[in-house]
């Protein structure tokens, strides 16, 4: 009917220098009766929390990393770690997916592209503001996800993530150029092409929740309120994404 929503993709790792962010934003983020996110992001403070994160992203029972690799591969893994000058020994407790992500955080901050990113913006203005803040999953659900990346498929996870990161800074400023221009081709490109070498990631991480994601939003044509949904930007472009659920966008 006459009823309609916002999306918007969004960068989790945005550096300073993006901001402003596109004067898109602003305008969806005025009209618009309340926000939704992803998660809700644990504060700082929670140590609870925190231990419960590392036990679930941590091998138990002495396992590490390094059990599930090729020796090729471990010496890979050891050498990258150790030109961000750190060890193995730091890393090699946690599982495939959240080692993979500290990784990221750690080449985003020799980059100097590390700050505060779209969705933590947008959180901080709404408690301001006051607007209604909403959340397709919870904190839990997203642990367990990252926990699950990789597992049983951790040699070539691994070794695919390890490819990637040769390249991260022009990979990321690259997808920030694409992301501000709306090249979704661009997008495809750089952010799910990569993530087709590992169809069970891709599907746990995007397709999958794209489709529990529209299940939710298409209940929001049934209240009054007006949304501004923001999401990572991976899921709004290639095929089944949020936008064209059902092509290749």
């Amino acid at each position: 009917g006459n009823d309609h929503i916002y999306i918007g993709g969004t960068v989790h790792i945005l550096p300073a220098s993006e901001f402003p962010l596109p004067k898109e934003f602003a305008i969806a983020y005025k009209k618009s009766d309340s926000i939704v996110l992803e998660t809700k992001l644990p504060d700082a403070t929670d140590t609870d929390f925190q231990v419960k994160m590392m036990q679930k992203m941590a091998y138990g029972n002495g396992k590490t990393i390094s059990d599930f690799l090729s020796v090729s591969t471990q010496q890979q893994l050891s050498s990258y770690i150790a030109s961000l000058g750190a060890d193995l020994m730091m890393f090699e407790r946690f599982k495939p997916g959240f080692l993979v992500t500290m990784l990221a955080m750690l080449e985003a901050q020799r980059a100097q592209l590390s700050g505060e990113g779209v969705d933590i913006f947008y959180s901080k203005k709404a408690v301001q503001d006051k607007k209604n803040i909403e959340y397709f999953e919870t904190a839990d659900f997203q642990m367990n996800m990252i926990a699950e990346m990789g597992q049983g498929n951790e040699d070539k996870f691994i070794q695919s993530n390890l490819e990637q990161m040769n390249d991260f800074k022009t990979m990321f400023i690259g997808l920030l150029k694409a992301w501000r221009e709306g090249d979704t081709r661009q997008l495809n490109k750089l952010a799910i092409e990569p993530m087709k070498e590992d169809p069970k990631t891709l599907k746990a991480l995007l397709t999958d929740r794209n489709q529990n994601w529209i299940k939710d939003i298409d209940k929001m044509f049934t209240d009054n309120d007006r949304e501004f949904v923001l999401v990572g930007v991976a899921n709004c472009v290639g095929r089944n994404c949020l936008l064209y659920p059902s092509d290749a966008a």
